[in-house]
């Protein structure tokens, strides 16, 4: 067989830094030393893979509970693609959120604002061999937290893919169209170049609304390459906690998401 291929690098200015002035919480918890970059072996460009047989999926967020949640029911759709466009087939891609309120399912989520029995946040859907997606979710409520004086983060929803191999790890947020908080977000704005922040606001889409049931919004996503989804950098995805330690998110493995290295983790 022939040598490994390598993935592309990212652009530059296209990923969030490590250490952002903005975002506070980078200072506790970013390397303290350079960056050792590291060949790309069979370990980072296969694997590892996931089937609904192991990870059964979850397609329609909405109907997890005995009850209707509350809130706008909102279809997502989009397709998964490596850097050059082709599909990544049969990769799972995890998603989680807060509810209509801006409240996350998690014990630890104090947020002022009306938890909801019938809305676990959790998600979980297997692209099709085109790359393709779908799942049927609530639209999430905004929520402040303590990063500065009065902040707020945008509606948004939290995605997790592996891709085809390890070195396509991808960890991010889905933003919507419109949100007047996207102005104001020291995470979005972590992100220096302003195509690559586009990425990853969705776009209203028609073809995917369906009539008298539910809006549709298409959000694609590119693994790697000079044109990848930015991601949230893996520093704060491993531990993904505000400045003043309060855990934002969301299920924990014990609620049957995620695989070792999954972002939910509280610590």
């Amino acid at each position: 067989m022939s040598d490994t291929v390598p993935f592309r690098p990212f652009a530059a200015g296209t990923q969030p830094p490590l250490d952002h002035a903005a975002y506070g919480s980078t200072h506790l918890r970013h390397p303290k030393r350079a960056l050792r970059p590291l060949a790309h072996t069979v370990s980072e460009t296969t694997g590892p893979h996931f089937t609904p047989a192991l990870f059964p999926e979850i397609a329609d967020m909405t109907k997890q509970a005995k009850g209707e949640p509350l809130g706008e029911r909102i279809i997502v759709a989009g397709r998964v693609m490596d850097e050059d466009g082709r599909p990544i087939p049969n990769t799972m891609v995890e998603v989680w959120q807060a509810n209509a309120a801006g409240r996350y399912a998690h014990p630890r989520d104090t947020h002022d604002a009306p938890a909801d029995p019938n809305f676990p946040g959790e998600g979980r859907i297997f692209t099709d061999a085109q790359g393709h997606y779908r799942f049927v979710t609530i639209k999430p409520g905004a929520y402040p937290w303590r990063n500065h004086h009065n902040a707020w983060r945008p509606v948004h929803i939290h995605f997790s893919l592996f891709g085809s191999g390890f070195a396509q790890r991808l960890i991010t947020q889905m933003y919507f169209p419109g949100d007047p908080l996207l102005a104001l977000d020291p995470i979005y704005h972590g992100i220096a170049d302003a195509g690559a922040r586009a990425r990853l606001v969705s776009k209203f889409d028609l073809d995917i609304t369906e009539p008298e049931w539910a809006l549709g919004y298409r959000f694609d996503i590119v693994l790697r390459g000079r044109g990848a989804t930015p991601s949230r950098r893996r520093t704060d995805a491993r531990r993904h906690r505000q400045p003043d330690h309060r855990p934002l998110l969301a299920p924990d493995r014990a609620q049957g998401m995620g695989r070792p290295d999954a972002l939910r983790r509280r610590g």
